[in-house]
């Protein structure tokens, strides 16, 4: 009966004490998940306008006239620097974006980033930013074992691991083999 009763006490204390822990790995695991369908920390606003053919005179693409452009095309934002990767791209590095100009078309795009409210941030845990971070995350990588753990032995009888829990379980345990199979052979 006391082992029951500690099992009960570590599981529930363990749950507060990572509670937030697993709403942040729960959140970010989600959106880096779906990183091929959106970017999870960031938002990327693109838009796209012609420039003025006379503003791209070749051989005079410094920064006055790289100025000149953004003065007239994308005005208020803040320059950085610029290259040529090719003769026929100009590449524009502004404050927390970039404007790339194909200069034979004179077509832009102007790119500009900010952070997502919530997501960068846990995403940015996720990735483990210090040593220290490391160790906490670890440390709640152990508890969650013992979470699943202690779980399986919350409940007795009919609804506990020898009755529906061994079902459940055994659910829990089929899905990511018949993933893993299904990975390996190819099926997906």
């Amino acid at each position: 009966m006391k082992i029951r009763k500690l099992n009960r006490s570590i599981h529930r204390d363990l749950g507060y004490i990572f509670c937030f822990m697993t709403i942040i790995y729960s959140l970010s695991g989600i959106a880096l998940n779906h990183k091929r369908d959106w970017n999870p920390s960031y938002v990327v606003e693109a838009s796209e306008f012609r420039i003025n053919k006379d503003l791209l005179i070749k051989g005079k693409l410094n920064k006055t006239s790289v100025l000149t452009i953004l003065d007239t095309y994308a005005e208020g934002e803040h320059y950085k620097t610029h290259y040529q990767p090719n003769k026929k791209t100009l590449k524009v590095f502004i404050k927390n974006g970039s404007i790339t100009i194909n200069l034979e078309t004179a077509k832009a795009k102007l790119e500009k980033t900010h952070r997502r409210l919530i997501f960068h941030q846990v995403n940015f845990m996720h990735y483990n930013p210090h040593k220290l971070w490391t160790i906490f995350s670890d440390i709640y990588a152990v508890s969650l074992f013992i979470l699943a753990i202690s779980g399986l032995f919350i409940l007795k009888g009919k609804n506990g691991i020898t009755g529906r829990g061994a079902w459940l379980v055994t659910i829990g345990i089929v899905i990511p083999i018949i993933f893993l199979l299904a990975f390996y052979w190819k099926v997906f």
